[in-house]
């Protein structure tokens, strides 16, 4: 078995996408739109064939931090000397960096920075 995709609800679908694009060379397939429910998505592809599916509707409240749930979103570079390229780039374009490149307790190489919408993102290799 593998997981087909992860589901990730957004306020800014548009801005989101060009995110995932942009630092991820994520490619997004067409929006999606249900006119009845006013739910609207894209599907996100990498190159390993993992997908992303982000997802808007308007009426959704904010969600909590800290909740129980999908705590962070791993993507895995080459080697140590992408991670870092990738996360001074991150940072240099104002996104935050929560911590690291470090080498984790259990031998990762990773750094945690936030999306546009304060998701946690692990970027390691």
């Amino acid at each position: 078995m593998i997981i087909e995709h992860i589901g990730l609800w957004v306020k800014d679908l548009e801005g989101m996408k060009q995110f995932y694009e942009t630092y991820f060379d994520a490619t997004a397939g067409q929006k999606y739109h249900n006119k009845t429910t006013n739910f609207t998505s894209y599907f996100l592809s990498f190159e390993t064939g993992s997908r992303l599916e982000l997802m808007h509707k308007p009426e959704l409240k904010e969600h909590q931090a800290d909740s129980f749930g999908y705590a962070h979103l791993a993507i895995k570079l080459k080697d140590e000397k992408a991670v870092d390229s990738l996360v001074k780039t991150l940072v240099a374009d104002r996104f935050e960096l929560v911590n690291g490149p470090r080498t984790t307790g259990d031998g990762y190489y990773e750094a945690v920075i936030k999306d546009p919408e304060e998701n946690l993102i692990e970027i390691t290799c």
